[in-house]
């Protein structure tokens, strides 16, 4: 279990990043996406990775640590937000700029300072 969790949070974060260094925007938007999903998934491993645990405690026994669950659930909230408002700066940017990329040139445009 914790070498999938390693290896999804591996590939959640190297296509993050891939997608964050892309020209335009909306990969920009995905790719912070990804890795935001990769960062709740390190979250929660964090606080240990047991199966058949009770997420309350009710005695003496195994139950699984609510605090990585807690700061995964507020990740999850500030993520959404942050996604929101980074597709809406992209809508504002492509309206007021006539593309979508990241520079705000367009693919002549930079062609020609070469």
């Amino acid at each position: 279990m914790e070498m999938l969790y390693a290896i999804t949070t591996g590939v959640l974060s190297a296509s993050g990043l891939y997608l964050m260094l892309r020209g335009r925007t909306f990969p920009v938007v995905v790719g912070l996406t990804l890795l935001s999903y990769a960062v709740n998934l390190f979250l929660f491993s964090m606080g240990g990775l047991t199966s058949n645990a009770a997420a309350i405690i009710d005695g003496p026994g195994s139950y699984g640590d609510p605090l990585p669950q807690a700061l995964v659930l507020t990740a999850i909230v500030i993520g959404f937000a942050m996604t929101a408002f980074a597709v809406i700066l992209a809508m504002r940017a492509r309206g007021d700029m006539g593309n979508d990329h990241v520079d705000g040139r367009k693919a002549e445009e930079r062609e020609d300072r070469r």
